[in-house]
């Protein structure tokens, strides 16, 4: 039973990240479909509605993964570089997972909501290109679910020893 539990929460999150990719690539795709005009590295955009709700979804869906992975993985504590050190391989790989799939959420969703927010109404502006935010984004949110599945296996695999 718990081995179908845990196959369900690990598909549950890599379709959440899929989903999240998914649609901040599809926000890309929204945000170049909209009016702009480029001259170098500056450039004067129109914001597009539908990139700002695709945008916002998938950080929406990245962070929610995150917090699933992370709730259901379990507390993996570990306050010294002594305990580091004498923990077993499976805890180690559990720590650089962990450490993982937080770098990759902060930068992940970093780069969506600043590609969001690039497309909220009141944001009709000219400035710094800001290019592919919403894509790069994207593609995180793919290795994010792969982190968190990894966390979440070797998690389990210490609780269950």
């Amino acid at each position: 039973m718990s081995k179908l539990v845990g196959s369900f929460i690990c598909l549950l999150i890599v379709a959440m990240d899929i989903m999240a990719g998914i649609l901040g690539i599809e926000a890309e795709v929204a945000q170049n479909k909209v009016k702009h005009l480029r001259l170098f590295i500056f450039e004067c955009k129109e914001p597009s509605s539908q990139a700002f709700k695709l945008g916002f979804a998938a950080a929406t869906l990245l962070g929610l993964a995150h917090v699933i992975a992370n709730l259901l993985g379990g507390c993996n504590c570990i306050c010294s570089q002594e305990e580091l050190e004498k923990a077993s391989p499976s805890r180690q790989l559990s720590l650089a997972c962990l450490f993982f799939t937080w770098i990759i959420l902060a930068v992940g969703l970093s780069m969506l909501v600043i590609g969001t927010l690039s497309n909220h109404k009141s944001r009709a502006s000219c400035g710094f290109s800001h290019p592919h935010f919403l894509s790069i984004g994207g593609v995180l949110c793919f290795v994010h679910g792969l982190f968190c599945v990894a966390y979440y296996i070797s998690t389990t695999a210490i609780h269950s020893e």
